[in-house]
């Protein structure tokens, strides 16, 4: 099973408050997370111990240039994000590194795996 890791702490109250279904990252990731697998939903720092918030499948996973992200995928990736520059802006401070309107994103689109 794979995971799908959020870093930072505003995502993981996003994600425990099911406000955020969505997840931009930078660069072609496609294979890492295929549509319709099962992954676990974590929340932790990178070389971190992580914490699993729930199960989750994997509904679609896309590519675009950065520019081209909608307003859609920007309200399910944070709803505290208004604009594809603040998107961007958040990007730079997080990798640390200038991000450029036709930077390569994956979008991943995922829904809580419930037990009934």
């Amino acid at each position: 099973m794979f995971a799908l890791n959020f870093e930072w702490p505003q995502n993981e109250a996003l994600l425990i408050a099911r406000a955020k279904d969505c997840t931009v990252r930078l660069g072609d990731i496609r294979d890492s997370f295929p549509e319709n697998s099962v992954v676990w939903i974590t929340a932790g720092p990178k070389y971190g111990p992580k914490r699993k918030l729930y199960n989750a499948m994997i509904d679609t996973v896309y590519t675009k240039e950065f520019y081209a992200l909608t307003m859609n995928d920007l309200r399910h990736q944070s709803p505290d994000i208004k604009t594809v520059d603040d998107l961007r802006e958040y990007f730079q401070s997080k990798y640390q590194k200038r991000i450029l309107p036709d930077d390569i994103v994956t979008v991943i689109y995922f829904s809580e795996i419930v037990n009934s």
